[in-house]
């Protein structure tokens, strides 16, 4: 969902003109105290914020802007911009955030493999010495045998794992026409 933010009479025409580009649903706020309570409440992908307000209610706007979370902000001279433009900016803010999500994702699976090999290894090496122990009862070597046998298996496994094949098909799904 997209939070236009806004008291121009255009609003109804942007917002239509968003929802129609990005595909999204679209929420107007015509003041920033209305948008802050909307952020309050709710996650949005962006905020397309009418620049106009930020420079006649500047404490307001820094208010406003501290509950973005994870929105992108989309500032934009609605008094100046044209439709054209306004949906190039939102498109291109959206695309924007795509990619670095995209690239977050990445560095977490990324660093979660790296986790899991070094939890694998330990656990390799542990079974693998305590398997050398002289005088091992024959169950309990049957056991650690076992333990060995899935940690190898679940080594292989994460191996054979593309850790990027999901996010780059997700990121080269298409969200916004």
């Amino acid at each position: 969902m997209i939070l236009l933010v806004t008291p121009s009479e255009r609003a109804p025409e942007c917002a239509a003109a968003l929802r129609e580009a990005a595909g999204e649903g679209i929420v107007v706020a015509e003041s920033l105290a209305r948008a802050a309570t909307l952020l309050r409440a709710e996650s949005y992908l962006a905020v397309v914020l009418d620049q106009y307000l930020v420079e006649t209610e500047p404490h307001e706007a820094e208010n406003t802007l501290e509950h973005l979370g994870t929105s992108i902000l989309v500032p934009v001279n609605l008094a100046i911009s044209g439709m054209e433009r306004l949906v190039r900016e939102v498109r291109a803010a959206l695309q924007r955030r795509q990619r670095e999500e995209l690239r977050a994702r990445q560095a977490a699976i990324v660093r979660l493999q790296s986790e899991l090999n070094g939890t694998i290894t330990a656990l390799l090496l542990s079974s693998e010495l305590a398997l050398e122990i002289a005088g091992l009862p024959a169950a309990a070597a049957e056991k650690l045998q076992s333990v060995h046998d899935v940690v190898k298996r679940l080594q292989k496994l994460l191996e054979s794992a593309d850790p990027m094949g999901d996010a780059e098909t997700a990121a080269s799904t298409p969200r916004i026409v």
